[in-house]
């Protein structure tokens, strides 16, 4: 379950992260495996384990979660360079975590397709 993922404990303050942001809804912290010059993850402070399992009153937990990811590249410098924002579902898409979350990198160009 997401809630015992080491999202959920980053989310109760159970375990330290590089924090970069957060509010009531969303903490954002700095990957420990990083992809680009910045990469940073938002995740929900509530636990839900993958897209499938949204649930139509998720919505703004969602959009508070790009919100967060839009105040993370203004933060980091990316606003004009530009970034990406990724979310994987599922273990065939890359999802090691089951904890939603945004990945949110920068700071070199990013090819496409990406993977």
């Amino acid at each position: 379950m997401s809630e015992d993922s080491i999202f959920g404990k980053i989310a109760r303050g159970e375990m330290d992260a590089d924090v970069v942001y957060e509010n009531e809804q969303v903490i954002a912290f700095r990957d420990i495996n990083p992809q680009a010059p910045t990469h940073v993850l938002v995740i929900p402070r509530k636990p839900i384990a993958t897209i499938n399992d949204l649930e139509p009153g998720d919505r703004e937990l969602v959009g508070e979660m790009f919100l967060a990811a839009k105040e993370v590249a203004r933060l980091e410098g990316l606003s004009e360079s530009g970034y990406r924002v990724v979310m994987n579902c599922g273990e065939g898409a890359g999802q090691t975590v089951f904890h939603i979350h945004l990945h949110v990198l920068g700071g070199r160009d990013l090819k496409w397709p990406p993977g």
